[in-house]
């Protein structure tokens, strides 16, 4: 599944049959631009949940569908600054020196996700 914002619509008047009625959108996925079926209603600037392979097929009628991307849903809420700072993790703990001959102690991230200290 990816995440996209939708651009604008994709308007194709002359298109094969099985393409049917269905609504096209341009969406971008990071810096590329896509074209998706739309199954949802989405509108530009919306955020939205997209499938490819044979899920956007069958998402879009039928796995004879000429799909490779479908958007299946509208995203109520998506902050996409604050996706990238946490997909780039906690800053680094810096080294703490204890003051006074007492204990430091410094919070950090496990190998396993789990948190140590």
């Amino acid at each position: 599944m990816l995440i996209c914002k939708v651009v604008k619509p994709l308007v194709s008047t002359n298109r094969i049959p099985d393409f049917e009625h269905k609504h096209l959108q341009v969406v971008l996925d990071g810096s590329t631009q896509k074209v998706a079926v739309d199954a949802v209603g989405c509108i530009p600037g919306d955020w939205v949940i997209c499938v490819g392979s044979s899920a956007a097929r069958e998402a879009a009628g039928s796995k004879s569908y000429p799909s490779d991307l479908t958007i299946v849903g509208i995203i109520d809420h998506w902050d996409p600054e604050a996706a990238k700072a946490a997909a780039a993790g906690p800053p680094a703990p810096s080294p703490a020196t204890p003051l006074g001959g007492g204990q430091a102690s410094v919070v950090g991230q496990s190998s396993t996700g789990g948190t140590t200290r």
